[in-house]
């Protein structure tokens, strides 16, 4: 129904989608102004960086066109609104991720997804079977981890019911760390993203992995292939916090 509406008015979809994908598009900018004055950045070229910001911005713009409408599950409880939705034949969870869907997200994950193939056409890579696989597996596997995120936050406003600025910290947040090397980042602030909240996993080990450079913790090198199971644990996780927290809903009591 949503996406009906929005094509209604084809023009100003367009110009919706277009304005999305250059605002997202800045952040690509400044890495460009960067290395209009260096030649590396911790290690990394321009391509290689490209390759860290395209991966980690079509993770996250594919998640947050799917599932970035639940971080409004706050101001649902707070008014009561919820209560709709749990009468209606349907769950829960895929009314609130599809309420007020936004296509005009969709110019994010494209914008990215153009940084991506130019950056992959310039990267030192000997490309086999393997390795296009491992960047397939790296982009699914990411936007599953940034939709669990979504959904973990979501499940906390059960609680806060304020908490969206909580969530966007480890969502846009954690996607600006990601589209720079781990080289240039402490070792505890990398250990936390590697064992504390796995946001490595969206790009900076399978990535090291592809483009051969070192781990700077030092891991087995079979971690850098386990983003698909990083993902499926964390969308465990958020599957039971998503239950948890709707099962202890109690309304606004007006």
């Amino acid at each position: 129904m949503w996406v009906r509406s929005t094509l209604t008015y084809r023009a100003s979809f367009v110009i919706m989608a277009v304005g999305n994908a250059a605002s997202s598009g800045l952040e690509f900018v400044a890495i460009l102004l960067m290395f209009s004055h260096i030649d590396e950045l911790g290690g990394f070229g321009l391509p290689e960086v490209a390759l860290l910001y395209g991966a980690s911005a079509t993770a996250l713009g594919l998640a947050d066109l799917l599932l970035g409408n639940v971080e409004r599950l706050g101001s649902r409880v707070r008014d009561g609104t919820l209560d709709v939705l749990l009468v209606r034949p349907a769950p829960v969870y895929i009314q609130v991720a599809a309420d007020r869907f936004a296509l005009r997200r969709i110019g994010r994950p494209l914008q990215a997804l153009a940084v991506l193939g130019w950056a992959l056409t310039r990267v030192q890579v000997d490309w086999t079977p393997d390795r296009v696989v491992l960047v397939v597996v790296m982009l699914l596997s990411g936007a599953a981890i940034f939709g669990a995120i979504f959904t973990l936050g979501a499940a906390f406003q059960f609680v806060a019911q304020d908490a969206a600025q909580v969530q966007n910290s480890f969502t846009y947040g954690g996607n600006a760390m990601l589209q720079y090397p781990p080289t240039v980042f402490s070792r505890e602030l990398v250990r936390g993203a590697t064992f504390v909240i796995p946001l490595a996993f969206v790009n900076w080990l399978p990535a090291l992995r592809l483009l051969g450079h070192d781990d700077p913790l030092g891991l087995p090198g079979w971690v850098d292939f386990l983003g698909p199971v990083v993902a499926a644990v964390m969308c465990g996780g958020a599957a039971l916090a998503w239950r948890a927290g709707l099962r202890g809903y109690r309304s606004t009591g007006s």
